[in-house]
């Protein structure tokens, strides 16, 4: 496929565990020395219904035809935010040269368990990319995070190419986080290289917390804005203690999670005991924040503790939230990544974006440190069109 020597317009579509919409950004990514800037960006909420459905669907409550449907309906529901995207920022399509797709996450099953005698990791995003390419006109990228799985990988995080690319100093020890449905982070001590970089599911994020402010606002609100819930609860310790024993927080990395360890059961379990509803919000925001801190506390591979904290995704907007964290990590900054040229709630749809102009450069972009795969490898499917 043919590209302009240096530079690169590019397109990047997220749509992540929260099932809230699609991030949609353009970027025009520089080599020599790596360079990002971000051109446009819209968010495409779902409706209640599309929004219902991916649940039922990510919940194993809907038929295999309901997930073969919704896979090609969503190829038009990208396409849809890609139009958007472009009538906004007022370019050329012919100007792009290709979209990175992460698709929607129906599935994640990171841990090996047997099937059909053979011993598999697994996961699921939803999404067409052929129709995505057709409808569009540009190339699609997709399908990421099967080829880590295939080298021994769990097919995730994958945002920490992007991570060391930008974030990585040789002075100024840091950690990326994402606060999104799940949230994660990436190490990123002074001088680090790529083969070295540590990252992955700290647990819990916004997914909880959204769930249940759907639940008290009847639908109204999809999650605790700016965490004015949150703020008029009280944090119940012996339930928070009790979410802290959680198995998978004490899982040394590599490690990856989704809606099946942190998401409706997880909540229901809680709901039957008939807590005040603020005060289980105020908790479930303690638990992200204290597993978010205790992941910094308990697996900082360096001597020296980390300095800043550059923060994006959702969680972000959460006050309550964001002031827990800062009380968990006392002495160590947290910056959001606006700073660094990455738009906070489009950070994960600008990292697809470069994932897919790696692949399209014959370029790996899994790091085995941060997944467990056995090496790197080249992540995605292409599907070209014909201009």
């Amino acid at each position: 496929m043919k590209r302009k020597p240096e530079q690169r317009l590019a397109i990047g579509l997220m749509s992540g565990t929260s099932l809230d919409g699609i991030d949609a950004v353009l970027v025009r990514i520089t080599d020599t020395p790596f360079a990002l800037e971000t051109l446009a960006q819209q968010f495409t909420p779902f409706d209640e219904n599309t929004r219902t459905e991916l649940l039922q669907l990510a919940e194993g409550r809907a038929s295999m035809d309901d997930l073969l449907r919704a896979h090609y309906a969503l190829g038009h529901h990208y396409a849809d935010a890609v139009e958007a995207l472009i009538s906004e920022a007022g370019v050329e399509r012919s100007s792009i040269n290709h979209i990175g797709c992460h698709g929607q996450t129906v599935r994640h099953l990171p841990e090996i368990s047997k099937s059909l005698g053979r011993e598999v990791r697994a996961t699921a995003q939803i999404g067409d990319a052929a129709i995505l390419a057709e409808r569009t006109g540009i190339a699609v990228v997709s399908n990421f995070r099967a080829g880590d799985l295939a080298a021994g990988g769990q097919g995730a995080p994958l945002a920490p190419y992007l991570d060391c690319k930008l974030l990585a100093d040789n002075s100024i020890s840091r950690v990326a986080l994402n606060i999104g449905g799940i949230a994660n982070v990436t190490f990123l001590p002074p001088g680090v290289s790529s083969d070295e970089v540590l990252a992955f599911d700290t647990g819990p994020g916004n997914m909880m917390m959204d769930l249940l402010a759907s639940e008290i606002s009847n639908g109204e609100y999809r999650f605790d804005r700016d965490g004015e819930i949150a703020a008029r609860g009280t944090v119940i310790d012996s339930v928070l203690h009790e979410l802290l024993d959680h198995p998978f927080l004490a899982r040394v990395p590599s490690k990856s999670t989704g809606r099946e360890e942190f998401g409706t059961a997880l909540l229901d379990s809680l709901r039957t005991k008939g807590f005040d509803k603020s005060d289980l919000m105020a908790t479930l925001a303690a638990f992200t924040a204290r597993s978010i801190a205790d992941s910094l506390n308990n697996f900082w591979p360096a001597e020296k503790p980390p300095q800043e904290v550059i923060a994006s995704g959702g969680g972000i907007h959460n006050r309550t939230l964001m002031k827990m964290l800062a009380q968990n990590l006392p002495g160590v900054a947290i910056r959001i990544s606006d700073e660094f040229g990455v738009p906070a709630d489009f950070k994960e749809a600008v990292a697809f974006a470069v994932l897919a102009d790696a692949t399209l450069n014959g370029l790996p972009s899994n790091l085995p440190s941060a997944t467990g795969a056995r090496r790197a490898v080249i992540l995605g499917q292409i599907t070209p069109v014909r201009r």
